[in-house]
């Protein structure tokens, strides 16, 4: 069941990045763009989630896992901070 939960979640923030993404195509506002990024990298995250607990749970990624999120959230901090009209 957690597999199961662990890919939905991962479905769902993939859909989000690829929708924010694909609004920033369309109307191009730079803090689509870097919202976009970021749930492109929480989908990263979440991925390695899936990997981390399923496929190989011998070997540990949780530092990898904390270091993609956290770049991601960087990434939407910057967007926030320096794209505010």
């Amino acid at each position: 069941m957690q597999f199961v939960v662990n890919i939905l979640g991962s479905v769902t923030v993939g859909l989000c990045a690829l929708l924010l993404l694909r609004a920033y195509a369309r109307v191009r506002q730079r803090l689509l763009l870097w919202s976009g990024l970021c749930f492109a990298g929480l989908t990263l995250s979440n991925a390695l989630v899936v990997v981390d607990l399923a496929v190989i749970p011998e070997f540990s990624m949780y530092a990898w896992r904390l270091s993609v999120a956290a770049v991601s959230l960087l990434l939407l901090l910057y967007g926030l901070i320096f794209e505010s009209d």
